[in-house]
């Protein structure tokens, strides 16, 4: 099985963790890095702390450590600090070489932050300053940042606003990101004013080809998918499947021999294999690895891993929303096909016939409680407080429950797609 998640900060009357991460891609795509959401609890607005500098510390150190197994070598981590975390010097917990420092919007340039962002770079920090849009008041930090984060869809994703925000820069150097890119049109256009990086929900709001089929091959694997996410689907036929592909026979070696799973004895037949790990955790596996076979780009695999954390978080909530684990995961693992294959999530429900509430759910038309359920996946996933609470509102759910089936979903599907891989 799987590793079992880090241990949460205190208990429902305590402080509790949760975070998210975006990718931050470069003009070519290829993930850059990440920002990583984090809060205190599912209340917080931002990243409250308390008195004790430690505990402050430990929220810091618990988000970072269970977020940077995925990270690959060279990529980078934003991590946001109001102001007194700034003035504490809480980032020095963190590596200067992994970290980027992002001042939050709603800190001032005082004499005393700007102080501590020049000591920081001094100790090998990046600085990011949050949401620009051409403030006179925030020309203090463009003397300091390295990364000049843009709010796109503040200056209502028009070229003109973001020229004139972009002529208060003068000549400094400065590496652009424009965040809250919120579709491949608006991707293009930054790309064409300077922008380097981006961030938003463009990778999974696809740009859909007029005319465009699931293709024979692919439409072979969501049928597939859809057989593993039946209940009743029995361990020899997953056995069966896996002999046929000498690639997936590998991989399954691979997981199973691997040190996650502890065993004493090497693992020597896919039907060894399968009875060791059980039909449910095998299913799981295979579902992870289709997934991400489906689209082997770096921006596909982002939306692959959100889909299995959705599937995760969504099956981790099931028994406390009223929903069967199975139907769960299969929700929250189909809810991004349509970014995944760039087809209309039409298209792709014609290949998979499935139960009328979980088809509404997933075309975005059913105020019903899986309606709901992805609801609640999406706001953890943007860091959306209001969005994160009326969704558990409706769902009758307690905040520090989903906290914590998000981040053991999180930790989940980085240990799954690592023992999946090549």
């Amino acid at each position: 099985m799987p590793a079992a998640a880090p241990p949460l900060l205190g208990n429902d009357s305590d402080e509790s963790v949760f975070v998210a991460r975006q990718p931050i891609f470069s003009a070519d795509q290829e993930v850059w890095g990440y920002e990583l959401l984090f809060r205190s609890s599912a209340s917080a607005q931002t990243a409250q702390v308390t008195d004790d500098d430690l505990a402050t510390s430990q929220v810091i150190a618990d988000g970072f450590t269970l977020a940077r197994p995925g990270l690959h070598e060279g990529q980078r981590m934003l991590v946001n600090f109001p102001e007194r975390l700034l003035l504490e010097e809480t980032a020095l917990a963190l590596p200067p070489d992994i970290c980027v420092v992002e001042i939050l919007e709603t800190v001032a340039p005082t004499e005393a932050v700007l102080d501590k962002l020049r000591q920081l770079k001094a100790e090998g920090y990046t600085i990011a300053m949050d949401d620009y849009a051409g403030e006179p008041e925030l020309e203090p930090f463009l003397d300091v940042a390295d990364i000049l984060k843009m709010d796109i869809l503040a200056l209502g994703s028009d070229p003109q606003r973001i020229r004139d925000a972009l002529a208060q820069i003068g000549g400094r150097k400065l590496r652009l990101l424009a965040e809250k890119v919120e579709n491949e049109e608006v991707f293009r256009t930054c790309a064409e004013l300077g922008f380097e990086l981006f961030q938003g929900f463009f990778f999974s709001r696809p740009e859909i080809i007029p005319g465009r089929k699931v293709p024979a091959g692919m439409a072979a694997k969501l049928g597939l998918l859809k057989e593993l996410s039946d209940p009743d689907f029995s361990a020899e036929r997953i056995a069966q499947i896996i002999n046929t592909d000498p690639s997936l026979s590998y991989r399954l070696f691979r997981y199973v021999n691997s040190a996650a799973f502890g065993l004493r004895s090497r693992v020597e037949s896919v039907s060894h294999a399968v009875n060791m790990i059980g039909q449910r955790p095998l299913a799981r596996w295979l579902q992870a690895v289709i997934l991400a076979d489906l689209n082997p780009s770096s921006r596909a695999s982002e939306v692959s891993f959100l889909s299995l954390q959705r599937a995760r978080f969504l099956e981790n909530l099931a028994p406390a929303i009223g929903l069967p684990p199975q139907n769960a995961f299969t929700l929250g693992l189909f809810s991004l096909l349509d970014s995944l294959l760039r087809v209309s999530m039409d298209e792709i429900l014609a290949q998979l016939p499935l139960e009328e509430e979980m088809a509404s759910a997933l075309m975005g038309i059913c105020d019903c409680r899986m309606g709901f359920a992805l609801d609640l996946a999406r706001g953890y996933e943007r860091g959306d407080i209001k969005g994160i609470g009326s969704a558990a509102q409706a769902l009758g759910l307690k905040r520090s429950d989903a906290d914590r089936a998000c981040v053991e979903a999180l930790a989940w599907v980085q240990d799954v797609l690592a023992e999946s891989k090549h």
